[in-house]
């Protein structure tokens, strides 16, 4: 299989970027350090390309209620150029994907998919739209994605747009803004803990848009940042990822995503499997771990605890930020209260470990980082 490329891949390489392959695609995992790059996050800024991410526009008199009956959330509410988090799930409760919806008019919207997931979303997205009045377009290929995330992105940004970033609401967007020609959806989101923005933009521009937000940026510390710090940042925050926290075999229950299940709502896929699994109550939970004993425990690392196996690690490493070795768990339920002492085992011995809250991370309030 031959690995896709962003369109920003040339500039990668130019920048002395280390390349590697993620689900199909060749991205940068590193510029100047997965360290530096994740406290250049959390103390100034760092740009990201996330082009690799899939996009499928969905317009049509019935685009609303096929939406609707797709993903878990409650999309009768979202108003336009505002947009929603929500899992899209198979008739058994487990996960597809997740992804952003972006309401971008009365009949029109947005779904922005997993990279790695994009044939099989796009594959179960037209077997479920089949028999609503819509139409389905995979803009993937000419769709370009940024994301500038950090507390200084407010200022990097407004240097180079002319509306209040002020007034832009978390989870909404503005469409249609011009940076230097380059039109763009600019979205109060993103995947790291931190305030910041998601710029879209046509596929051929996003060179010319990394380069101005690059020098917009450079006099508040804005660096280039791989994917490798995008884990470390979205694992502080203890925020999803597919594949480890949620999957086929996952429901959004049992990762914690209550909010995001409208079971109120008729009619959407995996509604009678979760209304069931809420009734009866789930037996098992994601839950974070602090590492007490020396290691680090990796995705698919064994918890156990009493002398059984009592869950497994989804996602594991050490938070820079927090200066300890962390991890996410799916665990038995009767071990998910913080404080419970468990075991993980890490090359053939176990290590002490300890059920703590989620998120290890969370951004400072505007008044408490102004102390």
């Amino acid at each position: 299989m031959t690995e896709k490329k962003t369109p920003l891949y040339d500039v990668h390489l130019a920048s002395g970027a280390k390349v590697i392959e993620f689900g199909g695609w060749l991205m940068p995992v590193q510029y100047s350090g997965i360290l530096e790059e994740h406290r250049a996050v959390r103390t100034a800024a760092g740009l990201f390309d996330v082009s690799h991410m899939g996009e499928v526009a969905v317009s049509g008199p019935e685009a609303d209620a096929f939406i609707n009956c797709l993903v878990t959330n409650d999309i009768s509410a979202l108003h336009i150029n505002q947009a929603m988090y929500s899992p899209m799930c198979y008739p058994d409760g487990t996960v597809v994907d997740d992804l952003l919806i972006y309401r971008l008019g009365e009949q029109e919207y947005l779904l922005v998919i997993n990279a790695g997931n994009i044939e099989k979303d796009l594959a179960w997205i037209k077997q479920q739209a089949d028999g609503f009045q819509l139409e389905l377009k995979n803009l993937s290929a000419v769709m370009a994605q940024l994301a500038l995330q950090g507390p200084k992105a407010v200022q990097i940004l407004q240097t180079l747009v002319s509306s209040d970033l002020q007034t832009l609401k978390y989870y909404w967007f503005w469409q249609g803004m011009n940076i230097h020609g380059i039109s763009c959806l600019i979205s109060r989101t993103g995947y790291t803990g931190e305030d910041g923005f998601e710029l879209y933009c046509p596929a051929e521009a996003a060179p010319a848009l990394w380069q101005f937000l690059l020098q917009a940026g450079a006099e508040y510390g804005l660096i280039p940042v791989g994917l490798g710090a995008r884990d470390t940042l979205r694992f502080e925050a203890a925020l999803p990822l597919y594949g480890h926290e949620l999957s086929d075999q996952i429901t959004p229950l049992e990762a914690g995503l209550d909010m995001f299940v409208k079971l109120t709502k008729a009619g959407f896929t995996g509604l009678e499997a979760l209304a069931a699994q809420k009734q009866k109550g789930i037996t098992r939970k994601i839950v974070g771990l602090e590492m007490t004993g020396r290691g680090i425990a990796r995705a698919g690392y064994t918890c156990v605890a009493d002398g059984k196996t009592i869950g497994t690690v989804t996602s594991g490493s050490f938070a820079p930020t927090i200066g300890k070795n962390l991890a996410l768990a799916l665990l038995d339920i009767n071990y998910i209260q913080p404080g419970t002492a468990i075991g993980v085992e890490i090359r053939g011995g176990v290590v002490d470990a300890v059920v703590v809250k989620k998120p290890f991370y969370r951004r400072p309030s505007p008044t408490e980082a102004a102390k």
